[in-house]
């Protein structure tokens, strides 16, 4: 039962699941996730964390850079029932089709140069994974 709650405490938020949406066919670091949702690095690294903690996503440390994407085939069947069902139902909404496009320029932008506008990232974004 916690663990559904969890999940469905995750899926309530509209920033959220465009979130899962956005990693639905590629890894973005937090920066990127930030400029996609034009929110304040603290809010997305909450929303991060509340996904983490669901289990809808996982992370990889590379550097100062830390990278979401949505869980392998280690994920609880739970969770991956739930991206499964998110992605049928939203696969053809309209805001998600605006996000794609913005994640296409977004991808193109060198993720180095877009972290730099967030100087302070990389503890944040490690604050998201359940790290100090």
């Amino acid at each position: 039962m916690k663990e559904f709650m969890q999940i469905a405490k995750a899926l309530a938020d509209e920033n959220r699941v465009r979130i899962l949406m956005s990693l639905d066919n590629s890894e973005l670091c937090v920066c990127q996730i930030i400029h996609l949702l034009r929110l304040a690095p603290s809010t997305v690294s909450k929303h991060i964390s509340i996904l983490y903690q669901a289990g809808l996503v996982d992370s990889r440390k590379e550097g100062r850079w830390v990278y979401y994407r949505l869980p392998d085939k280690k994920a609880s069947p739970l969770a991956s029932a739930a991206i499964d069902w998110m992605r049928r139902c939203l696969d053809k909404a309209h805001g998600i089709a605006d996000d794609r496009k913005r994640l296409k320029t977004i991808r193109a932008m060198n993720p180095r140069d877009l972290c730099k506008a967030y100087p302070n990232q990389g503890s944040t974004a490690g604050a998201a994974r359940g790290n100090p």
